[in-house]
């Protein structure tokens, strides 16, 4: 399967994107379900899909906190803001939250953000804890998608708030097609390609 991928930019806003399907439809023009699995994904086997959901939010996490000057963390613009070590933190505590679920050992903690960096460590600490775990686990349908619909897709809404709060904080991240991005199941560390 091949797909062209064209967009045009305005400023930061993608105006229009058009996706051409070159190769592997069928006769009605539509992807059949096991052509319309993308590279990387090669077999519907959750674990697998899961753990390169992992990746992606390794990748976009890490885009999102890279070089972040140190008055960063504590940006807000309300009288009880959600900062980003706070978002941050709770990050992490989702992360360890999913770890307790694959482990059929289910606990919640809310943590009192730490130090910035040290925040940073945790989160990428405790998402490597996870994607070990997925690769030792044999889950159920219903588990699985439950932890994504949980915590791995809340995470994922949180890394793009604090992508968000650092355009907010004067500190915009440069933009990139994720769709091209080199994410690779099992590279969940802070340490990422360049984009």
């Amino acid at each position: 399967m091949h797909l062209y991928h064209q967009c045009q930019w305005r400023g930061a806003f993608r105006n229009t994107c058009n996706w051409s399907i070159l190769a592997g439809s069928n006769e009605s023009g539509r992807m059949s379900p096991k052509r319309a699995i993308i590279r990387g994904m090669e077999t519907l086997e959750s674990a697998v899909s899961l753990r390169h959901t992992l990746a992606t939010l390794a990748y976009r996490t890490a885009r999102a906190v890279e070089n972040a000057p140190p008055d960063f963390a504590t940006f807000g613009r309300s009288d009880d803001p959600r900062t980003p070590a706070r978002i941050l933190a709770h990050m992490g505590d989702l992360m360890d939250w999913a770890i307790s679920l694959v482990q059929d050992n289910q606990k919640w903690q809310d943590s009192a953000p730490q130090p910035w960096n040290d925040e940073v460590a945790r989160f990428f600490s405790s998402l490597a804890e996870l994607d070990r775990a997925l690769s030792n686990a044999t889950l159920d349908a219903r588990t699985t998608n439950r932890l994504f619909q949980g915590p791995i897709a809340d995470a994922l809404t949180h890394a793009g708030q604090i992508a968000m709060l650092r355009r907010m904080a004067g500190y915009a991240i440069r933009g990139e097609n994720y769709f091209v991005a080199n994410i690779e199941s099992g590279r969940v560390g802070a340490d990422q390609p360049a984009p």
